[in-house]
């Protein structure tokens, strides 16, 4: 009786455990590009690193900027920032939603004084190797509208900025 019950049960905890591994992403990045807009050179320049287990955040740090001839705009985020994670599995595709529990103490302890939306989510949507960075985040931005989207390949940490 207890070996079928093993038997059984095996199965369904082989599941969870894959299920936990696909939940989790761990990526170190650092890339950038250059762009013609209108005539004037435009330099993208993203670093990071996410450790994620379900929706525990272990580390979460990305720095993004814009350089343009005679000024540059960042970007910034990290887990002091009091960061929240939502997790989804929908099969080979894990979504996590990463929110600030609190944007206008972030914006304050960063030291921005005006005001600006107080959105801040990204997404991050994996999908085998690739690390999709999907964010709308303005709260943590200077004079910046938002963070660059960009892709990640888990395995080399190269980057692709989406257009």
């Amino acid at each position: 009786m207890r070996l079928k019950i093993r038997q059984a049960a095996l199965p369904i905890l082989l599941c969870s455990g894959m299920n936990a591994f696909a939940q989790q992403v761990e990526t170190h990045f650092s890339c950038s590009m250059t762009r013609d807009d209108d005539g004037e050179k435009v330099t993208y320049a993203d670093s990071g690193e996410m450790r994620l287990s379900g929706d525990r955040i272990a580390s979460f740090r990305w720095e993004s900027s814009l350089f343009r001839s005679t000024h540059g705009f960042d970007c910034s985020i990290d887990e002091s920032d009091g960061l929240l994670a939502e997790v989804h599995d929908e099969g080979k595709t894990v979504l996590w939603r990463i929110a600030l529990s609190d944007a206008h103490a972030a914006r304050i302890r960063r030291g921005f004084t005006f005001e600006r939306s107080g959105n801040c989510t990204i997404r991050l949507v994996r999908n085998g190797d690739m690390l999709n960075l999907k964010p709308s985040c303005p709260a943590l931005c200077g004079s910046r509208a938002n963070f660059t989207e960009l892709s990640v390949d888990l395995k080399t940490g190269s980057c692709h900025y989406e257009q």
